[in-house]
């Protein structure tokens, strides 16, 4: 393997370089938009490839496309709970001061996946199972962190994923999303207006600098989750999510 002056290897540095353009571009890409997509040489890109398919670690579809392969899914699996044991105290913080379910979720393809969560003491409260998937429009942590992506991005997301709706107050149009998603910009936080579930809001906010797209949650029903709780709430999980951001660029 070819050492680079930076200390890095290389060929190591190219296989993630690879594995990070076909998940930006959705899970599957041909070999001449990898090409085109990286200054790696063709044979390079190749070579690679192959490695990985050997491996398990990408797959090649009948249609000749390449594919993430079945062997992330255990990698993936296992960073997700070493990313959600490390933010367990923050959203415990979380909980302590506000009172209310809180959660943190990570971008997976096109879904968001839910990676710890602290419950309400309340009898009644909001509870989403560890490891559950969902669909970014319509959820605040799913919002919250297609906020942080480009517009184009995000229609890929959707366009790929759909926009089901599963309650009456549910974004279903990307361009109706589109315009919320410049409101939670200009605010710093998303909102889920019981959009996931009647009866149900939330507040959410990105994870900043996270190596992966994050967000952080509070939600429960909306006699409690109110106005007033926002105004309280806001600060609280921007604190919280500092801290996440902090410990996740720890060197």
């Amino acid at each position: 393997m070819a050492e680079k002056a930076s200390g890095g290897v290389q060929s190591v540095e190219r296989v993630f370089e690879l594995l990070e353009l076909i998940t930006d571009a959705g899970g599957d890409v041909t070999l001449s938009e990898l090409s085109s997509s990286t200054d790696l040489p063709l044979p390079t890109i190749h070579r690679l490839l192959r490695t990985l398919v050997s491996l398990g670690y990408i797959r090649q579809l009948p249609n000749r496309r390449y594919a993430l392969g079945p062997r992330l899914i255990r990698l993936g699996e296992g960073a997700n709970k070493q990313l959600g044991a490390l933010a367990q105290p923050q959203l415990k913080v979380l909980v302590d001061r506000l009172g209310e379910t809180s959660n943190m979720a990570v971008l997976d393809s096109d879904m968001v996946i839910y990676v710890a969560q602290v419950p309400s003491l309340h009898s009644m409260r909001m509870f989403t199972e560890v490891g559950r998937r969902a669909h970014t429009h319509a959820t605040g942590v799913g919002k919250a962190i297609l906020a942080q992506l480009d517009d184009d991005t995000v229609r890929g997301i959707v366009a790929r994923a759909g926009m089901p709706t599963p309650t009456s107050k549910s974004i279903g149009d990307v361009e109706e999303l589109l315009a919320d998603l410049k409101l939670i910009r200009e605010r710093g936080y998303a909102i889920d207006e019981e959009e996931q579930e009647l009866g149900v809001r939330c507040f959410a906010m990105a994870v900043p600098n996270a190596p992966t797209p994050t967000a952080i949650s509070v939600s429960g029903p909306v006699s409690r989750v109110d106005g007033n709780f926002a105004d309280k709430a806001v600060p609280i999980l921007r604190e919280a999510a500092d801290a996440i951001s902090r410990e996740l660029n720890r060197t």
